[in-house]
């Protein structure tokens, strides 16, 4: 037996053994993403009537949270997420979850600063031990390693079935460094399913697919949109396209195997897919485990305006809830109710356009529907209560289904005039009207071709 599995012998322990370290008042961080702990979850939710005044932080929960559904009246626990998935909104609406504002990329720095709230425990899920005595912080590192160099409690849910990502850097906790080890629960990765592009995806996409070259640097997001465009890149003659992403999704996968991925034009980290989470499907995460193509890194590396910079044609696209004709991005609120978080939006879009021929899109549907009604995405100012995700300053390309156009530089009439012409054309006569009344409509605004 080698030094490191005596080690791990003595740090093994049981998730209720484990969770006896949390103390009332605490600050608690788990991991996130698809690695939310479940056994040691469920273990501290079974130590509610012992605990009080205990905060959780996480992000994007894919598992329903235990300390959270099995503590309605908040009386042991409060749950945080730093973005929103569909089950962080579920919570939120029963009064159950709370949002922590804030840029993706400043995670790490924030933690290892004070500028969050420094946890007392941290509760990792990672692979299992390597023969070196490392655990890998699999599909989701980014602060992974600061919130093990921070919390006075480290303890580590293995997963046997969770894929290994190479570094990258910052990938790895030593067993020197792990308080406990709690071999917890084995499932495999819950899996995203892809969700189907509308007719509108698919021309918004090829809006999107035709302003990017050979030997650009792709950052894309989930959902039916961004899947479409990798599948009409993977279809396209396109060549030797370059991976800078905060996300892995399934699209890349399909690009890479398409032969369209090489990173051979990147300034930095040349021929390898850089992300700092993935989430997907299976075929994802099998493509990733032990795959020297891709590397992860924390993500105040990836999502650093700087870093994103450096690589020429670097490419972002992001989804919105609505923007007015100021140029104002709301990508996570609906008025008061939070929809997910900034994360890397505000990271991606800053940091293309700064790239030598980089190019930042802010994609959505032109209208909405809630409930019954119809609604324009495009609208005078953002709903009261909605989250400014992209300041006016920030943004370049705006696409819906009507077009594409480009809001930098432009004064406030040419946005006004420029946005209106990519609204639904139902909605269009009503926006001129306001725009008028905000004075930001001239004479020379071309009111005409704007209508029907």
């Amino acid at each position: 037996m080698s030094i490191y599995q005596e080690e791990y012998k003595r740090k093994l322990v049981t998730a209720d053994e484990a969770v006896k370290v949390v103390k009332s008042g605490d600050w608690v961080a788990y991991s996130h993403f698809a690695l939310t702990p479940r056994s040691l979850d469920e273990a501290l939710a079974r130590r509610k009537d012992e605990l009080f005044n205990v905060k959780i932080r996480s992000v994007s929960s894919i598992h329903p949270v235990k300390v959270a559904t099995e503590d309605p009246n908040q009386e042991h626990f409060i749950y945080n997420s730093g973005f929103f998935s569909g089950i962080d909104r579920k919570l939120q609406d029963q009064g159950l979850a709370y949002h922590i504002p804030g840029l993706y990329a400043e995670s790490p720095v924030n933690i290892r600063n004070g500028q969050s709230d420094t946890p007392v425990v941290a509760m990792l899920v990672t692979t299992p031990m390597d023969e070196n005595g490392f655990f890998n912080f699999s599909v989701s590192c980014s602060y992974a390693r600061a919130l093990c160099e921070m919390a006075q409690t480290v303890i580590i849910e293995v997963n046997e079935n969770v894929p290994r990502c190479l570094g990258g850097d910052q990938e790895c906790v030593h067993i020197s460094e792990v308080d406990y080890i709690v071999e917890g629960n084995n499932e495999p990765l819950v899996e995203i399913p892809t969700i189907p592009a509308t007719e509108v995806d698919k021309k918004i996409a090829s809006l999107i697919v035709e302003e990017i070259e050979d030997g650009a640097c792709l950052q894309l997001g989930i959902g039916g949109m961004p899947n479409t465009v990798g599948q009409m890149l993977a279809e396209s003659d396109l060549k030797d396209l370059g991976v800078h992403s905060e996300m892995l999704c399934g699209a890349f996968v399909d690009l890479y195997e398409a032969g369209k991925i090489t990173g051979a034009k990147k300034n930095i980290d040349r021929f390898k897919m850089v992300f700092t989470f993935a989430l997907g499907n299976k075929k994802l995460y099998d493509f990733i485990h032990n795959n020297p193509a891709c590397a992860i890194y924390p993500v105040d590396y990836t999502n650093s305006v700087e870093v994103i910079s450096r690589n020429d044609k670097q490419i972002s696209i992001n989804n919105a809830i609505e923007i007015d004709l100021f140029g104002q991005i709301c990508s996570e609120s609906v008025g008061t109710r939070q929809i997910s978080g900034t994360g890397g939006q505000f990271d991606f879009t800053f940091g293309a356009v700064r790239s030598r021929g980089g190019k930042a899109f802010i994609c959505m549907s032109s209208t909405k529907k809630i409930k019954e009604n119809t609604m324009s995405r495009i609208v005078p100012t953002i709903t009261p209560g909605g989250i400014i995700t992209l300041p006016r300053t920030v943004v370049q390309y705006v696409v819906t289904e009507f077009g594409k156009v480009n809001l930098k530089g432009k004064s406030t009439w040419q946005r006004a005039e420029l946005l209106i012409s990519i609204a639904h054309p139902d909605y269009r006569d009503e926006l001129i009207k306001e725009a008028e009344k905000m004075k930001i409509w001239t004479r020379t605004n071309k009111r005409l071709s704007l209508v029907g």
